[in-house]
């Protein structure tokens, strides 16, 4: 299997701090691969270096053999990036919060009213297109997200903590689409999360940071047997290399934001 990512040394100080200190990772073609950590490990800090919205200190990497930092307008091609904050407007349509994205990816105008149909229907939301965002439900939100991201066809899907604020329902249903989308595409998706049984049930390998560093890299199976612990779980795993505990939340459109806002100022 090709590699998609190759991570070398990626580095992102902010003055005296260092957020990500020599991430270095290789996440394979396909591949659904979680990137875990208590807040403030450097997960959201290493994707927006890899989704080029931060220039790394130190450190490179190569997406789908484009050079982070002297393609990166080539890697941007290649990439579809789902934020913690939202990215969807409660004022529009889903529709029209889609067409916006269609002219941000700079897609052919002829193509934007075909692409845009086709991932609402895709995402399951096409019976909702044409009604305000505001009235959506957090799950709704995240699968019109998904799909602005989409929209150009992009080789790596990043999406940093995308099930935050989310009922466990409407987690499934986002989660049921994203399989569905890479059993048909072939896509490579690298998620952070704070839900150990998402990793552990949608992800080939995971790798676990703390203070900035990744301290371990396998599959949840390998990672499992790696500790002292019998029937140990993923959490097991993650209190074992961290020292942390993670918790959970849901909720609605205000609930989503407020969920995100506060993840945004502590991760």
């Amino acid at each position: 299997m090709a590699v998609m990512l190759d991570i070398q040394g990626l580095t992102r100080r902010f003055g005296a701090m260092t957020a990500a200190d020599h991430v270095t990772l290789a996440v394979e073609e396909c591949e659904v691969f979680g990137l875990l950590g208590p807040n403030g490990a450097g997960k959201s800090t290493t994707i927006k270096m890899l989704t080029t919205l931060l220039p790394p200190s130190e450190g490179t990497a190569l997406i789908d053999g484009y050079d982070l930092i002297r393609q990166a307008s080539s890697v941007r091609r290649v990439i579809g990036y789902v934020p913690q904050a939202l990215s969807a407007d409660a004022s529009l349509t889903g529709y029209e919060n889609l067409l916006i994205f269609a002219r941000l990816y700079d897609l052919p105008r002829r193509e934007h009213k075909e692409r845009t149909r086709f991932a609402l229907e895709y995402m399951g939301l096409g019976d909702a297109g044409d009604r305000l965002v505001g009235t959506y439900s957090g799950g709704m939100i995240r699968r019109l997200e998904v799909a602005q991201a989409l929209l150009h066809r992009p080789r790596v899907l990043f999406l940093d903590e995308p099930t935050t604020g989310l009922d466990p329902v409407a987690r499934r249903a986002v989660w049921d689409h994203l399989t569905e989308l890479r059993a048909q595409t072939g896509m490579t998706i690298f998620l952070t999360t704070h839900y150990m049984e998402e990793a552990d049930n949608l992800c080939q390998r995971v790798a676990i940071m703390s203070h900035s560093h990744v301290v371990a890299v396998g599959s949840p199976a390998d990672l499992k047997a790696s500790i002292d612990t019998p029937d140990a779980t993923l959490d097991d795993v993650f209190a074992h290399y961290t020292g942390d505990t993670l918790i959970t939340s849901g909720g609605d459109f205000r609930e989503t934001a407020r969920s995100r806002r506060t993840a945004r100022r502590v991760g």
